[in-house]
């Protein structure tokens, strides 16, 4: 039987004991600031960058990860012998896919799968470790994919700002730009639906923005069984994701919770004070028993 080694992006933030545990590799983007290039999570962390936001005059930029740091990636575990399950985020937010296309090019004798996870950040975290769980229960590559595709259908997002202007100026706004030019004051409820982020809906205090979360997040939830999993996204927010986090756990009582904070490229098209809730619902399949 083939083994199979997933890939996945430095958006997804997993934790280096997971990536270890599961044998993930992650593929950077990156981040440009002041005329220098950062590999996120390699040569810039998130507490560094928030720290780093909070004082800059000026703004970051983001570029994709590039062709050749997935040529790299897909070499090592090609020879080692591995089928290889690519997951990396949303294509309609980034062009970290399509370096990947390019970079399976190379290896047409390798057995690569790619899959568009539609997402991002926590939510990405959650497919891939889902799919993590069946590779060691022994999937195929084929049937990591499938699991993939099927379980990302199952996955909802919800998360508040402080403002859009992180969004607006990194051109990933979406269908939230109708809430530019609102009255000042009010907490956008955006939703990341289908790979693109959406307007919800708009509340007058931070505190209402984090119940209303929760509201949504029990709408969506509904009656699907079993909840597979939570995941908590803050960008410098200790305090409101604790307060999530532990809302989640007695309301819902996932399988899984997971806590994880925006990395540098997420939070530099979100903002510092962003959070969010992702859950994965109604996801049956003997491979993640």
């Amino acid at each position: 039987m083939s083994k199979v080694a997933i890939v996945t992006d430095s958006t997804a933030n997993i934790p280096p004991e997971l990536l270890s545990q599961y044998n993930i590799s992650t593929v950077p983007l990156l981040v440009i600031w002041d005329g220098k290039t950062y590999q996120e999570g390699i040569d810039i962390q998130a507490s560094e960058f928030y720290n780093k936001l909070g004082q800059s005059d000026t703004l970051p930029t983001t570029s994709q990860a590039t062709v050749a740091t997935f040529e790299k990636v897909f070499k090592n575990l090609s020879e080692e012998g591995y089928d290889i399950l690519t997951i990396v985020l949303s294509s309609k937010l980034s062009g970290t896919l399509d370096s990947a296309i390019q970079a399976k090019k190379a290896f047409p004798d390798a057995n690569i799968e790619l899959v568009d996870s539609l997402s991002l950040s926590v939510p990405l975290a959650m497919l891939v470790l889902i799919v993590a769980k069946a590779v060691k229960n022994g999937a195929t590559l084929a049937e990591c994919k499938a699991l993939a595709e099927k379980a990302l259908s199952k996955i909802h997002v919800f998360f508040a700002v402080d403002t859009l202007k992180y969004l607006h100026k990194g051109g990933r706004i979406g269908g939230a730009s109708r809430f530019l030019g609102t009255a000042l004051g009010l907490k956008p409820i955006l939703e990341l639906s289908n790979g693109v982020v959406e307007a919800r809906e708009r509340v007058r205090t931070s505190k209402k923005a984090h119940s209303r979360l929760l509201e949504l997040i029990g709408e969506a939830i509904g009656d699907q069984k079993p909840l597979n999993s939570v995941g908590i996204l803050a960008a410098n927010a200790p305090d409101i994701a604790d307060f999530l986090l532990n809302e989640c756990k007695t309301r819902f009582k996932p399988q899984e919770i997971m806590l994880g904070t925006l990395s540098p490229v997420v939070g530099t098209h979100t903002g510092p004070g962003t959070v969010g809730v992702a859950i994965l619902a109604g996801l049956e399949d003997d491979l993640i028993k």
